[in-house]
């Protein structure tokens, strides 16, 4: 491995070490879900998305 060797220092010498790893947990962010109301029945809502599907449908 004598050959190998001037190339590993060179790398080293170039980009130095790996960065530290990050733990998972330090990853994750966890939080309470957001006050808002449950998905109900939105007349509006429904209009627009049945009315995108007629369309795709050709009604």
């Amino acid at each position: 491995m004598t050959g190998r060797e001037p190339a590993a220092e060179a790398r080293r010498a170039r980009f130095g070490a790996l960065p530290q790893r990050i733990a998972f947990a330090d990853l994750v962010e966890e939080r309470p879900p957001a006050d808002r109301p449950a998905a109900g029945y939105d007349p509006d809502a429904l209009a627009v998305r049945f009315a995108c599907l007629a369309a795709d449908l050709g009604l």
